[in-house]
């Protein structure tokens, strides 16, 4: 932010609830959480992930997709129905608000992969999708796929988040998971596309700071068949994401001592177990360790990560009530939602808080 002529490098907003339970939440909640730091936000970039909220479609990948004209929309279905079958297409319903304006195309599409065009890629289902999605975000002008994971959505605009949620109609979604993000962009441009959250499969990213690893971060994960496209430094974190968790198979207590990783001399003070752990990690994936003050967001199917950079250079609040789970970038968005808390902490820097369904829960 900009207050006078001094710089406030605090804004962007973050927020979300989990229900360990599955207990279904209200989408409504969460945009009165991220409403309370309207002031982190510009009206330049304002969004929502959603989990649980597709039980019809639960087996499908939900393709949120935005298109800048019909010509778009055209070619990407053509791409779409060729290596898919669709079991349901149509536009993500929104309402008129004068504070949402030149909206694209906003469409979404059920789908799963063709069986035999599966069989002959010779890759699980979900690299196939994640192939897809990447192919069409890099080489058909004008598509844009911002979500595609399974029994969950993104939503995003450029507005203020409150408005954002009003425009999808938010409050009508139920789900056991909702996260989200009120920009204030400062290197990169706001447009619908730069928005949080940034999404693969059901992994899905809200970001406050900056990454000045970001170069670095981008040349490794590019190696690995994931180009950066969209204008901002956010995007790469939730491909590294992807990338530990689905293609490496780490763990998202792992993926936290990666990306947020102790400093040397931390390690070498450790316990000899942890310490030969934690210098593996350090070792095998330095290229990901994210430098910079962050705290992030991360959706996944069936838990949530909240994460602070090494040195907690901005501000984030874990909150618990009973089964659920409350984590904002200031406390007064998660009072405002539910005042009689049982617990209330601030995460310490690289400290990964790590919440799940209970078991049997889906």
């Amino acid at each position: 932010m900009i207050e006078g002529q001094q710089r406030i490098p605090s804004g962007c907003a973050i927020s979300g609830i989990f229900s360990r339970s599955g207990r279904p939440l209200g989408g409504g909640e969460v945009i009165k959480s991220i409403s309370v730091m309207h002031d982190r936000s510009n009206g330049l970039g304002g969004g929502f992930a959603a989990y649980g909220i597709y039980p019809k479609y639960r087996k499908h990948y939900a393709f949120h997709i935005f298109f800048d004209d019909e010509t778009a929309k055209s070619e990407c279905e053509r791409f779409i129905q060729s290596r898919f079958d669709v079991a349901d297409s149509s536009a993500i319903p929104t309402r008129r608000i004068p504070e949402i304006t030149d909206e694209p195309i906003i469409w979404r599409y059920f789908v799963k992969p063709i069986a035999e065009k599966l069989e002959f890629d010779a890759v699980d289902e979900r690299e196939y999708v994640a192939r897809a999605v990447l192919k069409v975000n890099r080489d058909i002008d004008g598509a844009y796929v911002f979500s595609s994971g399974r029994d969950m959505g993104v939503f995003k605009a450029v507005g203020f988040p409150e408005d954002v949620g009003r425009f999808y109609m938010l409050e009508e979604y139920e789900g056991y998971c909702f996260t989200a993000h009120g920009r204030y962009p400062t290197n990169t441009p706001g447009w619908w596309g730069g928005a949080h959250p940034f999404s693969l499969l059901e992994y899905s990213v809200v970001h406050n700071g900056e990454i000045s690893s970001y170069d670095a971060n981008r040349r490794t994960i590019e190696m690995y068949g994931y180009p950066c496209t969209l204008q901002t430094d956010t995007e790469v974190i939730a491909y590294i994401i992807d990338y530990l968790n689905r293609r490496k198979g780490l763990t998202f207590g792992e993926i936290a001592t990666v990306i947020a990783a102790p400093f040397w001399q931390t390690i070498e003070r450790m316990p000899e177990s942890d310490r030969r752990r934690y210098e593996y990690l350090r070792n095998i994936f330095s290229s990901y360790l994210i430098t910079g003050p962050f705290s992030i967001l991360v959706g996944f199917d069936g838990g949530m990560m909240a994460l602070n950079d090494r040195l907690k250079l901005r501000s984030m609040v874990a909150a618990e009530r009973g089964d659920t789970v409350y984590v904002a970038s200031e406390e007064a968005a998660i009072r405002v939602i539910q005042p009689d808390l049982d617990r209330v902490w601030a995460p310490a820097g690289g400290e990964g808080v790590i919440v799940t369904l209970d078991k049997g829960v889906r």
